[in-house]
């Protein structure tokens, strides 16, 4: 099956997240992204090389930018547990506004065709590395890398289309 693409509504899925209070929450995908301007980006693994070191990090210092360009929420999907997601997220003190969500099960990642099977490296199936612009569940922009390339699928990339 081939990878989300520009024009398709974005599937129904459910993802996992800690809120303010500590409580674990289940999300729909749709619920966080119907009526709104959105970037949805993916990524192999929490406390990965170049996940920590570059592309959230490059998401939550471009995070204002990207929200005064018209994008409401800056949601980060990975397959990953919620408890993994929540210590990630610890990790980012200056976060403001990336929403760190789980698909413990890679369920969603699946949905959008955007798996990654990283098992000769011990991590099992992942999520490629990607970021979409989503205007009211439809992608208008979508930035998919090719294995574990970290090329286009960043925050400058996504300024650069708004």
């Amino acid at each position: 099956m081939a990878p989300i693409a520009v024009g398709e509504k974005i599937p129904e899925g459910t993802v996992m997240c800690f809120d303010e209070e500590d409580k674990l929450q289940s999300l729909s995908v749709h619920s966080l992204a119907a009526g709104k301007k959105v970037v949805l980006f993916g990524l192999p693994g929490a406390f990965t090389p170049v996940c920590s070191a570059h592309h959230v990090p490059g998401f939550i210092a471009r995070a204002e930018e990207l929200m005064a360009k018209g994008v409401a929420e800056i949601l980060l999907v990975s397959v990953n547990d919620p408890f993994v997601m929540k210590a990630w997220a610890k990790s980012f003190p200056d976060n403001k506004h990336v929403k760190f969500l789980a698909d413990g099960s890679g369920t969603y990642t699946h949905a959008l065709s955007l798996e990654l099977d990283l098992s000769e490296k011990g991590l099992g199936v992942r999520s490629r590395r990607f970021s979409l612009l989503v205007d009211d569940l439809v992608v208008k922009v979508a930035n998919i890398e090719e294995g574990g390339e970290f090329t286009v699928s960043g925050a400058d990339e996504m300024l650069s289309v708004l």
